[in-house]
């Protein structure tokens, strides 16, 4: 009888010590694991979008590609855009082979302001830093980047807190409140002051194999309808 109740008084020692081998044996870090894999999964979740963007190719026209974004808002997705377009600035980076930024260097965007469709975008000085023959190329590159966003319209664009009515080197007279109407890689083909009209044609270019497109507005004496010229 003796020798029964010794014998389970041993088992169940073997039994605990079992149990408390096992407990070793489970990791004291397991929150900071599950935590680490938390994390893990969240920051591979983040969506990426392409957008559409117009960068200088190597003929020094303005040419359309994409580039990916991150930001969801439009003021965002404006700041990011025009991030790429500032030569050195942090957008830099995500530009295609062939192609690049046209918005002179220390250029800092100041504010920027979205409302029913119109933006309005405040520079450094240093955007009016670049070489006459690029003036108004840069300001149909801020244009058509923002108007190809989703819900804009319209561009004001602002200098030191001041509306850019005109460009200091070409002497070109701007509107204050922009659209694509004022066209982009411009062309001209006149003969008179009359029967203006214009049209924006995209052409197809190559850069190693890889296919892009060019807008092109022609301004010419032609009252047709703008399909019939560029048919």
């Amino acid at each position: 009888m003796l020798k029964k109740i010794w014998m389970k008084k041993v088992l169940v020692a073997l039994s605990s010590l079992f149990a408390l081998f096992l407990l070793c044996l489970i990791p004291k870090n397991d929150n900071v694991v599950v935590k680490e894999l938390k994390q893990e999964v969240e920051y591979t979740n983040i969506s990426l979008d392409k957008q559409e963007i117009f960068l200088l190719d190597v003929n020094n026209y303005l040419a359309r590609t994409s580039v990916v974004i991150s930001s969801k808002e439009i003021e965002g997705k404006a700041k990011e855009i025009l991030n790429t377009l500032i030569i050195g600035a942090s957008g830099e980076s995500k530009i295609p082979n062939g192609f690049r930024g046209i918005i002179p260097t220390d250029t800092k965007i100041l504010s920027i302001e979205f409302k029913d469709g119109l933006i309005k975008v405040n520079f450094s000085g240093e955007l009016l830093d670049v070489k006459e023959e690029l003036e108004e190329k840069v300001v149909e590159a801020i244009v058509y980047n923002l108007t190809s966003i989703d819900g804009i319209d319209k561009v004001i664009i602002f200098v030191d807190g001041n509306i850019l009515t005109k460009l200091p080197k070409t002497g070109i007279i701007l509107p204050s409140t922009l659209d694509r109407s004022f066209g982009i890689n411009k062309k001209y083909d006149l003969k008179s002051m009359k029967n203006i009209n214009s049209v924006t044609i995209y052409y197809v270019n190559k850069y190693n194999n890889n296919e892009y497109y060019v807008p092109v507005t022609k301004y010419l004496n032609d009252d047709r309808e703008k399909i019939q010229i560029i048919v």
